[in-house]
């Protein structure tokens, strides 16, 4: 028997890499849906549902783009800034390995990449948004700013990755880029430029702050980022190896760290334990840790995660101000303070940190290190210049996004005031996570009024 072209690229595969990676797509893929119940958790409970349902329109929307042309812009041969067309449609993208895994599976991985960072960006519209303008702006998004990222940063010809940046797991494509996205969006709701701000129905406004209405939500959001986390940063690899279990310690012994920092520090201020602020501390130090997962030890990680909750928390403290009130500041999720931030700083201390044998641990990866251990002072200036070029290609691009978006008649991005007033889930869904949706029907019989025989 002749083995057909896609059979023989099969049989070049590794079975044991594949069965990892396989795994690892498996366990990453809720955490998509996961941040989309934090920010239902997060938000009044009036609009809980209507701010889940963001989270399902990225894995619908980056689906299809990826499919179509996402995977080939980031991971195409095309220039230092962006990929080719080469795999449009998926054209040729089945079993010739990437590494030792198929094309395909590798593809599949990368877009529950590209659905996170959406999920995570289009948070910035919770509460006042309408859902139908994220549609066209995923598309976009997803087009123009995340896949040109992910290729400068990740593809063989991306000028960053050429350079030298060093990005395990995505500081800058994953963590800059959601949070500078979502700070974008949540500007432009404050000081929309289009057709949100010509509305006479529309006020641009300060949203009063509110605590978390739901921590059942939150914790089941935590449970599962947390989790799929771990997935991310050992499938990064790419293969089965020490790396791999590595990557997954630190990963798991820096979000420790940031939980357990920020809640004793709540609990020192407060005298009482709080879920949110541990919540918070987990994903500040998931993110400082995404950089460098694959370049630092089991120390280094615990002090990432002390640090990054230190340093998360106090930007965090921003959107309690006066200032922030009067220049209508609105950080839904703590996007800000967590991902975009935090990605700053987990992309340059990588940078300081980094060391070249903890990199060598897969056998093949070879860097010159950071600035403290291996003296390559050279290296955070390359990690500064991706963080910032990673910000501004973000911000400024998502802003640019958002406000073409408005330019449509029926697309306004900005709600009306009486549909926030109201809650996001009576305008935007007509259905709730809460009673309220089933009070027109509370003298339902399944058989209709009447129509009951008792014998």
């Amino acid at each position: 028997m002749v083995l057909s072209a896609v059979q023989q690229a099969w049989e070049s595969c590794s079975k044991t890499d594949t069965a990892f990676i396989l795994v690892c797509s498996v366990f990453c893929w809720p955490i998509i849906p996961a941040v989309g119940l934090g920010y239902s958790g997060y938000s009044t409970r009036r609009s809980g549902l209507a701010s889940f349902m963001p989270s399902l329109l990225a894995i619908g929307c980056c689906s299809i783009q990826w499919y179509l042309v996402g995977y080939s812009l980031a991971y195409g041969e095309g220039t230092g800034v962006i990929g080719d067309l080469k795999y449009v449609f998926h054209r040729g993208v089945l079993a010739d390995p990437v590494g030792t895994i198929p094309a395909i599976l590798f593809s599949e991985f990368q877009l529950i990449f590209c659905a996170t960072v959406c999920a995570i960006a289009v948070g910035g519209v919770c509460e006042r948004g309408r859902l139908v303008a994220l549609i066209p702006f995923i598309f976009l998004w997803a087009t123009f700013i995340y896949c040109p990222l992910a290729h400068m940063v990740w593809s063989d010809t991306g000028f960053l990755g050429q350079l030298g940046a060093l990005d395990f797991a995505g500081g800058t494509p994953v963590h800059i880029c959601s949070g500078a996205s979502a700070t974008a969006l949540s500007v432009y709701l404050s000081y929309p430029v289009f057709r949100s701000r010509k509305s006479a129905t529309r006020t641009p406004s300060h949203l009063t702050l509110h605590r978390p209405h739901n921590s059942v939500c939150q914790v089941l959001a935590l449970i599962i980022i947390w989790g799929s986390w771990l997935s991310f940063d050992a499938g990064t690899t790419l293969s089965l190896n020490f790396k791999s279990v590595m990557a997954m310690c630190v990963t798991n012994l820096c979000a420790s760290a940031g939980a357990m920092t920020w809640a004793c520090i709540t609990y020192y201020e407060t005298g009482k334990w709080s879920l949110d602020s541990t919540f918070m501390g987990a994903i500040a130090g998931l993110v400082l840790i995404t950089p460098s997962a694959g370049f630092i030890d089991l120390t280094t990680s615990f002090f990432f995660g002390v640090g990054g909750a230190i340093i998360c928390r106090q930007a965090l403290r921003f959107k309690f101000t006066d200032l922030a009130r009067r220049i209508r500041w609105v950080d839904n999720g703590d996007t800000f303070a967590t991902h975009c931030v935090g990605g700053f700083v987990g992309t340059i201390a990588t940078g300081l940190f980094a060391r070249k044998e903890v990199a060598a641990y897969d056998g093949v990866t070879v860097i010159d290190g950071g600035v403290f251990f291996d003296g390559n002072v050279k290296q955070l200036g390359i990690q500064i210049l991706e963080a910032l070029i990673g910000f501004t290609w973000s911000f400024v691009g998502s802003w640019l996004l958002i406000a073409l978006v408005d330019c449509v008649p029926g697309f306004e991005v900005l709600a009306e005031d009486e549909d926030v007033v109201a809650g996001m889930d009576a305008s935007q869904m007509d259905e709730s996570l809460y009673e309220a949706q089933w009070a027109s029907e509370t003298d339902y019989h399944p058989f209709g009024k009447g129509n009951l025989i008792l014998e």
